[in-house]
Order: structure tokens, then sequence, then C-alpha cells
């Protein structure tokens, strides 16, 4: 006869937990189970913290009392004590910042849903890695549960003051009353004055227009924004006013990535990389005079003759271009090689490819908001051109920069 295998846990200390308590209320809501559920994660955040405080994360920081958070588990609600440090560093890895559900199958379901995979997919690398049967509909309901975290998300209050906000745009293809239509998906990456990036937010709308980039720019400011030094766009019509019009001292500058993309556009297959070439006696001119003498002299050559809707296009953005030759060489690169916003964009339009179409706004929204998180969590350095910038800022918008710092 086999042996009976030891308990995990001890029979004395789980007599010591049922004393005075009737066993069956152990498995309610609010029993034992769920007591023990939030000692356990209580005491690993707590854990966490002390080893946040004791890295790099520690120095000049200290614990600031502790925030409540309710998350979701398989029996229902549970409340937490989750510790806070005073410089808002702490993020825990057990229950991140913005998650709403305890780690679990779901989380697993989740971070599949993240990588790109269709409900379909996920029930299938379900099935053949664990033996586990799911609905696709079960899927929906589970990563449904991220639509409540995107709220708290794009609610969140944000810095004073950005030295660098970037606003770009993707296409993405969403099934809107039978009909299969693009819509613009515009997301906002903010610099801090550490040099570290942030995701500031996310706006789906299918018609762009002043009336739109306004309400982008009012919640911003709503959610804490004083300031933005330079904002970096693509050229859109009717954003640099609706920036300036909520943020008046702010600098909009036209992304030169965009521009130079944009201008490719029109050229054939075999004389982009020579066209390339000779654009850059205009974007790397030494001041404002000497780019439109280049961007003239582009116009009159063989180039600018051969393809003149690229005179045009820059033409037509040139008072968005001008700020550019302002700035310092230093403050340059980091505006002109976007590389955060360039490698986010590549991410997202790999996820967007990989499903074609969304049959809702909201299921494009959790697939994208996911895909930013997780791709937020792989910032942990600045910019390599930050450090010589940030010396730039502090020159050029003296107490305006030094506000960020605050």
């Amino acid at each position: 006869m086999a042996r009976r295998k030891e308990p995990s846990i001890p029979d004395a200390i789980l007599d010591q937990l049922l004393a005075g308590a009737d066993a069956k209320t152990a498995f309610d809501p609010g029993g034992l189970l769920d007591g023990l559920k939030k000692a356990l994660a209580e005491r690993a955040l707590n854990a966490e913290m002390d080893h946040h405080l004791g890295g790099p994360g520690g120095a000049g920081n200290s614990r600031n009392g502790y925030g409540s958070k309710t998350v979701i588990t398989d029996a229902g609600k549970l409340s937490l004590d989750v510790p806070r440090d005073r410089q808002a560093s702490f993020d825990p890895a057990l229950i991140g910042k913005y998650q709403r559900r305890f780690p679990d199958f779901d989380s697993k379901v989740i971070s599949m849903y993240a990588r790109g995979m269709s409900n379909r997919e996920i029930v299938g690398h379900l099935r053949e890695l664990y033996g586990v049967d799911v609905s696709p509909d079960l899927i929906s309901v589970v990563t449904d549960a991220v639509l409540d975290e995107i709220a708290t998300w794009q609610a969140r209050p944000l810095e004073p003051v950005y030295p660098l906000v970037f606003f770009d745009a993707l296409r993405v293809k969403i099934r809107d009353e039978g009909l299969v239509r693009n819509k613009a998906v515009h997301v906002a990456l903010g610099v801090r004055h550490d040099g570290g990036k942030e995701i500031l937010g996310l706006w789906l709308e299918q018609n762009e227009g002043a009336k739109f980039w306004l309400r982008v720019m009012n919640e911003l400011k709503n959610r804490g924004v004083e300031d933005i030094l330079i904002a970096v766009v693509d050229g859109l019509k009717g954003f640099p006013d609706a920036i300036t019009a909520v943020f008046p001292e702010a600098t909009v500058q036209t992304c030169i990535v965009h521009l130079l993309r944009n201008s490719l556009d029109f050229v054939s297959y075999k004389d982009r990389k020579a066209v390339a070439a000779t654009l850059k006696d205009v974007y790397r001119a030494i001041d404002a005079a000497a780019a439109e003498a280049a961007l003239g002299a582009f116009e009159a050559g063989d180039w600018g003759r051969k393809y003149p809707a690229i005179g045009m296009s820059w033409r037509r953005v040139w008072s968005e271009v001008i700020p550019f030759y302002a700035f310092p060489n230093d403050v340059r690169r980091l505006i002109y090689t976007t590389n955060a916003i360039e490698a986010l964009n590549s991410k997202l339009r790999r996820a967007v490819r990989a499903r074609g179409h969304f049959p809702t706004d909201d299921a494009a929204m959790k697939l994208l908001f996911l895909v930013l998180n997780r791709s937020e969590k792989e910032w942990t350095m600045p910019a390599r051109e930050w450090h010589m910038a940030k010396a730039q800022f502090a020159v050029l918008f003296q107490e305006r920069f030094n506000r960020a710092a605050a």
C-alpha cells in the first residue's frame, strides 16, 4: 500500500489557521484561502519593495506608506495594500502598476494575446502545450479585462513638463457597421527630464481634424501636463495649431524622418538612394537660410525637376521644419533619430499585420495597449544622445527645463 504523502503545509500550521473557525467557510469569498492569498501577496510585494530600495532604484529613495488596489482572482475581488516609494519608481513584478488581475492562467492568455496571437491561435496553443480545451469566447472574456486597465492607464496623472513629446500615427483596419474601414491610432511618446521614455496615451479616430487634436491636447493638460518644450509631429494638418492653442510656448517640429519617408514615396525604387543622398544637403544644413537655399537647389536640379512633388511637400510644412535648424547638433540628432518611436511603431505594425483587421475598436485597442505595455517595460536606459542634449536643453529653455526636474 502506498504511503500517505506528507502535506506541503504541516498539519500543526493548518490547525493553527483553522482554530476557532468553521472549516467549511475556508473556501468562501473573504474566507481563509482569500486571507492567505492576500497575506502572501502583500508579503511578496513588501519583499519586492525591500529589494527595489536596496538596488539602483533605492538611491535617495524610501518607503511612502501603502496604496489600496483591488485585483480580480478566480474566486472574486481581492483588496491588497501595495507599498509605495517616494520616487514612485517601484513597479512590482507580482502585480504591475496597471494590472488588475491576480497572476494566474489569465495572465498567460493575455501574454500570448500581447504577442499578436489571435483568439483561435491561443486556443490551439493551449491545447497543444497544456492539453487544455477552452473556447475562443473564453479568451475574449479574459482579454476584455484589459479594457478596465486601459481606462485606468489612459486617465493616470502625467508629469508637469516633458522636454520632448513625439506624436505619431499608424493605420489599422477595423470592421465598422459591416464594412472594414481604415482608422488612425495615435500614440504620444514623452521623454522626461531624466531621459526616460513614457507612453502618454493612445487614441483611435477615423476622422482626424482640429477638434480631435484639440481634445487630445486638453486631455493631456487635464492629466497634469503644464508644458511641452518640443512637440515632434508627422505633418498632420491642424495639429500644430492645436498644440500651441493648449501649450502656447511649445516649439512644434515636423518629424524629418516622416518628411523623408513621404518624399521617397514619390520616387521610383531605382532612384531612391540617390534622391535620399541629395536631400541630406537640406536637413543637414547649418541654419534655416542654408537649408532653404539647399531646397531651392534641389528643386532646380535634375531630381527636383523629375519629382516636383518632393519640393512641394517640404514647402508645405516649411514653417514647422525651420525650428529644427535653431537647435545644436546634439538636440537635432535626438529629434531626427527618433529610434524609440520608430522601434515602437515597428512592433505595433507587426502586431497589426498579423491580425489583418479587427472586429471592433476595443479589439484593436486591447492589442495595441498590450504591445505598448510590453515595450515600455523594455526601456531601461535613456537614449544615447540624451546626456549631451540635456545640457543643451538647460541652456535653450532655462527655467522651463528646470521645472521638469523639480
